[in-house]
């Protein structure tokens, strides 16, 4: 039998390279007989890197930087080995995982280092820069990365403002010109929210960064401030920012890319490509995806819905493991998944420790995940 694995990780607590082995060791321990194809997957937030380091090859460099508050913090870029292409993901700088519950404000994170990210592969001469968007703490529309890179967002009396996306409520001008070299970037991210309004940045993911109703106004009527500004003062920056598909990723960064001439790319697309995905689901008798939480986001243009819509075009069955499920089995049905299975329910239930299971031990759990699915599935 030939299997494909292909999950996404398990936010918070395992890669996808480390799912998809885990799954792969506990089907081993039934039959030594299948093909395990693993191929990990990202989307564009946390392990976006990793994955395409895997497919791809290439030089992975160090690079200091700082987190949403200003705290050093160590990333990463992926230099193709030709030099002329470099990954980034902005969670390395920006993401929600390098901040406690009780430091979460989208009102003063900031994403000056991911311009650090940014300038790093600039310098490297890599000449075009694909940022992997995704698992942001900040909702700055990209301030503070133009800051790192040479355009620094002033009030009206001239002087600089304060980091954060609260604080463009009093942006008046862009001083300086972003030092990218004529570098090309691509934000890779499969959140096609605009900027701004109701379906934006702030009031579609800042709740889920700290943001209270009081927050997101204000922080709305903010980035609809900075995108006047960055649509007047950056040359090249296309008109109606604040409504473009995909500017809303990221706390705003797809739209801080697209003012500064670059484009928007599927972040799955792009990774699958690079793996060469489709190849390994043309010949697949069983695909095994997942990710930390199955819920109603997962359907809706993330890296289960793709695999189990190209799954269900090929005809193949498709399973889904992942920490909690709460999807119905219908729902998940109609969008290709054969079957769902949840670590905390194969951990006896929230109501028995369940879910504190799944968060310590997710290694275990899918280990015996994979020896349940290889005694159902192999032949």
């Amino acid at each position: 039998m030939r299997v494909l694995l292909c999950p996404d990780k398990f936010a918070g607590t395992l890669s996808a390279p480390e799912v998809a082995a885990a799954v792969a060791a506990g089907w081993r321990t039934v039959t030594e007989g299948d093909d395990l194809l693993i191929r990990p997957l990202a989307d564009g937030g946390p392990g976006f890197v990793q994955v395409l380091a895997d497919a791809l090859g290439g030089r992975r460099l160090p690079v200091s930087t700082v987190d949403p508050l200003g705290r050093p913090v160590a990333g990463e870029i992926l230099l193709t080995a030709d030099g002329a292409t470099a990954y980034l993901e902005s969670s390395q700088a920006c993401g929600l995982h390098l901040l406690a519950v009780d430091e979460r404000d989208p009102k003063a994170a900031t994403s000056y280092g991911l311009g650090l990210l940014v300038a790093a592969a600039v310098e490297s001469g890599a000449r075009t820069v694909v940022i992997g968007l995704g698992g942001s703490a900040t909702n700055d529309a990209g301030a503070g990365m133009l800051a790192a890179l040479g355009a620094t967002p002033l009030d009206g009396t001239g002087a600089a403002l304060p980091y954060g996306g609260a604080a463009l409520a009093a942006v008046d001008a862009l001083d300086g010109v972003p030092r990218l070299r004529d570098a090309l970037l691509v934000a890779a991210t499969d959140v096609d929210n605009p900027l701004l309004g109701l379906h934006g940045a702030s009031n579609v993911f800042g709740p889920q960064k700290g943001a209270d109703r009081a927050d997101v106004l204000l922080l709305d009527a903010a980035l609809e401030r900075f995108a006047a500004v960055l649509e007047r003062d950056l040359p090249g920056c296309p008109t109606g920012l604040g409504a473009l598909p995909g500017g809303g990723s990221a706390g705003g960064l797809g739209a801080a890319v697209l003012a500064l001439g670059g484009t928007v790319e599927s972040g799955i697309g792009l990774v699958t490509r690079a793996n060469r995905l489709d190849a390994a689901l043309d010949t697949a008798d069983l695909v095994i995806t997942g990710e930390g939480s199955f819920d109603h986001q997962s359907l809706r243009g993330k890296v289960v819905a793709g695999v189990a819509g190209a799954a269900r075009d090929r005809g193949v069955p498709c399973v889904v493991v992942a920490g909690q499920v709460s999807t119905g089995r219908r729902e998940a049905a109609s969008a290709g998944v054969t079957d769902a299975y949840s670590l905390v329910e194969h951990f006896g239930g929230e109501e028995t420790g369940g879910l504190a299971a799944a968060l310590s031990r997710p290694a275990d759990g899918l280990r015996e995940l994979g020896a349940r699915l290889a005694r159902q599935w192999s032949r």
